[in-house]
């Protein structure tokens, strides 16, 4: 799976653009600093940065090309609400594919994604989700949100299954990577509960310990979550 970074101070912002992301079978990291961001592409390997061209602790066109500096191989897009010829040009210059005008429109984004993102059912699937787009336009951000909620139950009893996988294996990095993912998308969602909890299964596995107990009360929450 393809995963991707959206830096972006204003949450509102970020959630939509990780949002358009999701649903073209991304996983996807967000950061709200330059800072944060650095941290992520420093950890993981990511294959695209999505940036503000302001973000708090500098320029986004400043972080990616220290990110380049530091070694990332991603590909870089800029967004921003004034695409003037100036700060296009610094985009491109470092390194940036694009430089698309902000608020990114649903259409432009899968569009754009469609035209960089290889394999015939990737395409497939970008071009169904365009189509889904052009139909519900007027009203996209509900529709999305809605579609994204049907997508996290979906993935729900896998997630479920992977924390409780890795758990009775001993598997610490696994039971980190599948319980911050669930903590992630459960708090997007309205369900803090949920998120609070694998939350602490994910610090517990950080310090080795494997939490079978909180592993049972998750999978009993999430049923009635």
């Amino acid at each position: 799976m393809l995963t991707a970074l959206v830096v972006d101070d204003e949450a509102d912002a970020r959630r939509r653009v990780a949002g358009l992301l999701r649903l073209g079978g991304w996983q996807v990291r967000e950061a709200a600093d330059a800072e944060s961001a650095r941290r992520v592409t420093a950890a993981d390997d990511v294959d695209l940065v999505v940036t503000d061209v302001s973000v708090p602790g500098g320029t986004g066109p400043a972080m990616l090309r220290r990110m380049r500096h530091d070694g990332s191989r991603a590909r870089f897009l800029v967004v921003t609400t004034d695409p003037t010829d100036e700060v296009r040009a610094d985009a491109i210059t470092a390194g940036a594919m694009a430089c698309l005008a902000k608020p990114v429109g649903a259409r432009i984004l899968l569009d754009f994604l469609r035209s960089r993102t290889t394999g015939p059912a990737a395409q497939d699937h970008l071009a169904e989700l365009r189509d889904w787009a052009d139909l519900h336009d007027e009203d996209v951000d509900a529709g999305l949100m809605d579609r994204l909620h049907e997508m996290y139950l979906d993935a729900l009893p896998a997630r479920l299954r992977a924390i409780a996988s890795g758990t009775r294996s001993g598997n610490a990095p696994a039971v980190v990577s599948a319980a911050h993912t669930l903590a992630g998308t459960s708090g997007q969602f309205g369900h803090p509960e949920v998120a609070s909890i694998c939350q602490a299964i994910a610090a517990d596995a950080r310090r080795g310990v494997m939490a079978h107990a909180r592993v049972v009360e998750l999978q009993e929450l999430a049923q009635v979550s």
